[in-house]
């Protein structure tokens, strides 16, 4: 059990890491647009909240994998921690879906 339940985090900060950088491009291309775009605050607020987020699923996914899951004393604080870090996912990607709706648009490099 507790190796499936490594694997599961494993591969959740797997993809924490891929939508961490796309979130780092997605604030580096905004910052290139410069702050008189359309929604430059916003974007920056959202992605900044995005990766603060995404952190911290990160470091909560290392201490799950650390611990034992067959101790059972572990058991409510694992499963506390499972929760939280599925609720900051979920609210990372409702806060990536405003991203995309606000839209992040390279800058035009060709002149």
């Amino acid at each position: 059990m507790n190796h499936y339940a490594n694997k599961k985090s494993v591969a959740e900060s797997m993809l924490d890491v891929a939508l961490l950088m796309a979130n780092a491009s997605q604030l580096k291309a905004v910052m290139e647009q410069g702050p008189n775009t359309s929604f430059y605050v916003p974007l920056i607020v959202l992605i900044s909240v995005s990766l603060l987020l995404q952190i911290l699923v990160g470091i909560l996914l290392i201490f799950i994998v650390k611990w034992n899951l067959n101790d059972q004393r572990m058991h409510n604080r694992l499963n506390i921690m499972e929760n939280a870090a599925t609720a900051f996912v979920f609210i990372i990607v409702v806060v990536n879906v405003f991203i995309t709706a606000f839209g992040v648009q390279r800058p035009n490099t060709s002149q």
